[in-house]
């Protein structure tokens, strides 16, 4: 049985980019996530800088955050994996800024944030 947050967001057709990252992400402002959803389960592709391509996979929490995981390869052809939680800001435009904190389970497990904005 899936728990649903009171006022749920749907994040499908949404699409994202990174406005501010801070620790060693590959991503950059020009990687563009494409996000769909169904029910729980939020997925997405990605791609722009220094990613050829890549997926995320999430499901929404109880109290509406996203537990993720993604994976992707580089253009430099390295397949590259991590875990993400991200928490969802509606602006007052209606669209989402997403603060995610980030850690890499490959190679090094570091760890970072993030924050992605809708256009």
């Amino acid at each position: 049985m899936t728990t649903r947050p009171k006022n749920p967001i749907y994040y499908g057709g949404r699409i994202f980019r990174p406005v501010e990252i801070k620790g060693d992400s590959e991503t950059t402002s020009e990687t563009i996530f494409i996000y769909q959803q169904d029910h729980d389960l939020v997925t997405a592709t990605y791609s722009g800088g220094d990613i050829a391509y890549g997926q995320l996979m999430g499901v929404i929490q109880r109290d509406g955050s996203l537990d993720m995981r993604y994976h992707h390869r580089s253009k430099m052809g390295v397949l590259m994996t991590g875990k993400c939680h991200t928490v969802p800001e509606t602006l007052p435009s209606g669209k989402l800024r997403l603060h995610e904190t980030w850690q890499w389970t490959s190679p090094d497990q570091s760890s970072g944030t993030s924050i992605l904005e809708e256009f």
